[in-house]
């Protein structure tokens, strides 16, 4: 059986929120959500991320921005896109406010210390990730098909993806796909939190 692509619902969320830690740990031992939420526990991390992705609030979170790839009956990997006038760093805020997260949160600082001035025409990718073990069978692949052919459709021709600079696996696969970088930015506080001496931007016109 092939691999199929659907779009993601409320259902979906305990495995939404199983992608979206994975992404943002990629290899760290502490992630965004591990500072953010002020915990290292994973159960208490992964029942907030669900809510994140149900809130009312349609941050770049939210379940209705995400694509899940399904191989023999099995959820194996998701890619979220949205667009930045929508899903920002507000409704993010918000989102955040309804599972009782402060907004004065040093992890907000970090997150957006490193942000790049989107342009609001453009579509957004993230939270690229695979089940561990189905790796190289295509997953990634026909999650970014599936994800440009429906950008094209909703008339987008820019898309775009944020990664940590030194993520060499994630930055081969961009450009495969034919992304560039288009620019980078290095923050001395983000090298303090997470090892990573910033955030790289890529994009793709199709």
């Amino acid at each position: 059986m092939g691999i199929k692509i659907k779009q993601a619902k409320t259902e979906d969320s305990a495995f939404l929120a199983q992608m979206i830690l994975q992404s943002s740990r990629a290899g760290k031992k502490d992630g965004l959500f591990d500072l953010l939420f002020a915990t290292n526990d994973n159960a208490t991390i992964l029942k907030r991320l669900e809510n994140l992705t149900k809130t009312d609030a349609k941050s770049h979170c939210h379940f209705s921005n995400f694509l899940l790839a399904e191989l023999d009956g099995k959820l194996v990997g998701t890619l979220c896109s949205y667009e930045p006038r929508i899903s920002n760093k507000e409704s993010f805020i918000a989102a955040l406010s309804e599972i009782g997260c402060s907004d004065e949160n040093e992890a907000l600082e970090v997150m957006y210390i490193c942000d790049f001035n989107l342009n609001n025409r453009t579509l957004i990718f993230d939270f690229m990730e695979e089940l561990e073990g189905f790796i190289d069978v295509g997953v990634l692949k026909a999650l970014m098909q599936k994800s440009l052919l429906t950008a094209r459709l909703k008339g987008y021709r820019i898309a775009q993806t944020m990664i940590e600079i030194g993520s060499l696996e994630s930055a081969l696969f961009y450009k495969k796909m034919g992304f560039r970088e288009v620019q980078h930015k290095e923050c001395e506080l983000y090298r303090e939190k997470f090892g990573r001496s910033g955030m790289s931007l890529m994009s793709i016109e199709f």
